[in-house]
């Protein structure tokens, strides 16, 4: 008889994805490390204020009586949205976003049509009209009250004497047309942002198409109606969600051209106005969170814009 021997059974394997899986997180990780100095840092300086500023809305507080402060729940909510003067603050805020913006990207738009063209001096044209983007927006704002709109030496007066003689009118644009004046200057400043952006969408069209509409016989205006237009759209969007994000927290304007006054104050004053002159903390708190909670809902469909135009230029890639 023959012996028969059973074969030893293999050594059990250890799964190769478990080693893997481990070093996969350790490098994630040795990745973000570097990153985690600046995260901290801008969890200190960002949301912990503003979850101090949540918590203080809820109170009855007044810096000039601290033992009085008293937990109410929603009822700075409540004012904010009641009272007259914030709810005309409020008014003031949508009507000075929608005029800027849309003067801002009409504007825009135009110069940038102006800028996509070539002609000699393309560049130092290009770079003076960045120019008042890059200013300090107090630098700005006291330009315009100063230089421009005064009264007694102000340029615009200056050109309305050198037209019309010694009988021209002298009038005070501050004082007259105070939303004006903030408007005009906030225009100023804000279209070279909006020329930028609508610049970089009209570098970005396909010029073969173009020459093909050019071919068939469309004229310029039909170009930009049916091709030019219909391109930019995303980038009109981006450039009215950014301006809008902007000019809604919008403080110096108001702050050095009329200091808030004949009907100009908006939100961002009126908080301004009932934290240091009020001392009403838990009020202005109330009415910084609606500011940052209507910031976050226009910057959540700027994300989206973002998101959508890196997705039509990879594809297009």
């Amino acid at each position: 008889m023959t012996a028969t021997t059973t074969p030893a059974p293999a050594p059990a394997r250890v799964p190769a994805t478990a080693p893997r899986r481990t070093h996969g997180r350790l490098r994630a990780w040795a990745t973000r490390a570097p990153l985690l100095p600046a995260l901290v840092f801008m969890v200190a300086v960002t949301q912990l204020p503003f979850v101090a500023t949540l918590v203080i809305s809820f109170y009855d507080w007044n810096a000039l009586y601290p033992d009085a402060r008293a937990f109410t729940g929603l009822a700075n909510y409540q004012e904010v949205l009641t009272d007259a003067d914030l709810r005309e603050s409020v008014g003031t805020t949508i009507l000075l976003t929608v005029t800027v913006v849309l003067a801002s990207l009409v504007i825009g738009l135009g110069l940038a049509l102006l800028l996509d063209r070539r002609f000699r001096g393309r560049g130092v044209v290009r770079t003076l009209l960045i120019t008042p983007f890059l200013l300090v927006p107090v630098a700005a704002a006291l330009l315009w009250k100063h230089v421009l709109y005064n009264p007694e030496y102000g340029l615009f007066n200056g050109l309305l004497h050198w037209v019309g003689g010694d009988g021209a009118a002298q009038p005070d644009w501050i004082s007259s047309t105070p939303l004006l004046a903030i408007e005009l200057a906030l225009i100023w400043q804000w279209t070279p942002f909006m020329m930028l952006i609508l610049l970089a969408g009209l570098q970005s069209r396909d010029t073969e198409l173009i020459e093909a509409a050019r071919m068939d016989g469309a004229g310029t205006w039909q170009i930009f109606r049916h091709l030019t237009l219909p391109h930019l759209r995303r980038y009109l969007e981006l450039g009215a969600l950014l301006g809008s994000i902007y000019i809604v927290q919008n403080f110096d304007a108001v702050f050095t051209i009329t200091s808030g006054g004949l009907g100009t104050a908006n939100l961002p004053y009126t908080v301004y106005q009932s934290f240091y002159q009020a001392h009403e903390n838990g009020l202005a708190s109330a009415a910084g969170v609606l500011v940052v909670m209507g910031s976050i809902v226009i910057a959540t469909f700027a994300l989206r814009v973002v998101s959508s135009l890196f997705r039509e230029e990879a594809s297009r890639a």
